[in-house]
């Protein structure tokens, strides 16, 4: 993997490489782009030691070193690669250029863009132009109609993840205007607010017969967010069937998908308008519509390919604090892992989602038996040595380093690529938060399936 325009390699973090400069550049860029910390610039990977005491000081130096705030248009995650631990910075094209290092201002020492494979400084004339053109209506520019705003709400949701808000978080979070006063984005984060969140229930194909029209507004954000997921979920029950073979579960529609699509209308909404995203589920399809066509400069293929310009970067942040969305851009290439483009509708002002509803009438599946014993289900060849080493090892819910513990096994790669990943693939074991499978809080556990290769085995 080389350099490219959106690609750029670093060897290590050191004070003396000017980080700043690269973020600043993909900031200033129309598509974003990529930063690796732990590969040199022929590519080859050489490893980062403190991957978790870098990954903090990359987040103080661009969370203190660049104007206009970039929190929310940027991603840190560790990855491997070819054996050995690096560091990913995902980066947004920002909204409001030009970014530039706050020691030397909007100049062209202190503002930059990506140029090829380089970070250039930016001509002071093109400095000009896009100041000139600096969104002033962005929620977090506009004040708030109420000042009497409380957060009990927001710091609840804070505090179960662990992190206290300080006397100094509406500024922290940017929920204040230049003048101090409180924003839109607290307007939207607050106890009590005017929003109103629809969700729509309707009997039939059309919208003529509603049975359920529940409000989830008028409160924090990140509470209506979780009460519709939370409502969906119910509406997205799997229909189950069990054999002696195996329990077989289907749902009308991809879990994971609806949970991204959901969270990309509440995130990406233009609260500008004072239009909230709408939710209404038919009998065959469930629509998601958010206000807002596409992002000022991202056309339709780099909108499905991923690339991310957040409308509200402040709400991003609180989201990405409250591990509600994990990486930029991410979104939408999940979304289409089980849906097709054509279910993405744009217009100028709106842009919707339709997901068709599936068949969940069970398909009753036969598995192979050995004449010996009809109920017991037969070993193919695929299921390799390592994989049954790895179904006797799993009791209950175990985490990934537990899991390698017992199987006496010091590489993570070889554990992922040889056990855990054909497990996954023959449905032997799963995620317990297969919507995060990323987060630090997974564990896996058998299916039904793996406990009855289980059994066999045990025989």
């Amino acid at each position: 993997m080389p350099e490219t325009n959106r690609i750029e390699f670093k060897e290590k973090l050191t004070k003396e490489i000017d980080l700043e400069k690269e973020v600043i550049a993909f900031l200033n860029y129309n598509e974003g782009g990529f930063i690796y910390i732990g590969i040199d610039k022929m590519g080859t990977v050489v490893g980062v030691k403190d991957i978790d005491g870098d990954m903090l000081k990359i987040k103080d130096r661009l969370k203190t070193n660049i104007i206009p705030s970039c929190m929310g248009l940027f991603d840190i995650s560790s990855e491997e690669k070819d054996g050995k631990d690096i560091i990913k910075i995902t980066v947004a094209s920002g909204s409001e250029k030009p970014y530039y290092k706050r020691k030397y201002g909007m100049s062209e020492k202190g503002a930059y863009i990506r140029n090829g494979t380089a970070a250039d400084p930016m001509p002071q004339k093109m400095i000009d132009e896009l100041f000139a053109k600096r969104t002033k209506t962005s929620i977090g520019k506009i004040r708030s109609s109420r000042q009497d705003l409380t957060f009990e709400q927001l710091k609840i949701y804070y505090e179960g993840k662990g992190i206290t808000l300080n006397k100094n978080f509406a500024k922290n979070l940017e929920l204040l205007t230049e003048k101090g006063e409180y924003n839109y984005v607290a307007y939207l984060m607050a106890d009590e607010n005017g929003t109103s969140i629809k969700l729509a229930k309707y009997n039939g194909l059309t919208r003529v017969d509603l049975t359920e029209n529940p409000d989830f507004g008028y409160e924090s954000l990140i509470k209506a967010t979780k009460q519709v997921l939370d409502k969906i979920e119910i509406e997205n029950k799997s229909d189950t069937s069990i054999t002696s073979a195996e329990r077989i579960d289907k749902r009308p529609w991809s879990s994971i998908a609806l949970r991204e699509a959901i969270l990309n209308a509440f995130v990406h909404n233009d609260y500008t308008t004072e239009v909230p995203p709408k939710f209404e589920i038919f009998d065959d399809r469930i629509e998601i519509t958010s206000t807002g066509g596409l992002p000022n400069g991202l056309s339709k293929d780099e909108f499905f390919e991923g690339f991310s310009v957040p409308r509200n970067k402040e709400l991003m942040r609180i989201y990405k604090d409250l591990e509600l969305v994990e990486q930029l851009g991410s979104g939408v290439p999940r979304i289409l892992e089980y849906y097709g483009r054509e279910c993405f509708k744009f217009s100028e002002n709106f842009l919707r989602m339709t997901f068709p509803k599936e068949d969940i009438t069970p398909q009753v599946k036969t598995m192979p038996v050995k004449e010996s014993d009809e109920s017991a289900p037969q070993v193919t060849p695929q299921v390799t040595p390592q994989v049954k080493k790895l179904i006797w090892a799993i009791s209950d819910e175990m985490g990934r380093e537990e899991i390698q513990t017992k199987l006496n096994l010091s590489d993570k790669r070889n554990y992922r690529e040889n056990y855990q990943k054909p497990a996954i693939n023959l449905d032997l074991i799963e995620m317990t938060i297969p919507e995060k499978p990323n987060s630090s809080l997974q564990k896996y556990r058998l299916t039904d399936k793996g406990k009855e290769l289980k059994k066999l085995m045990s025989k």
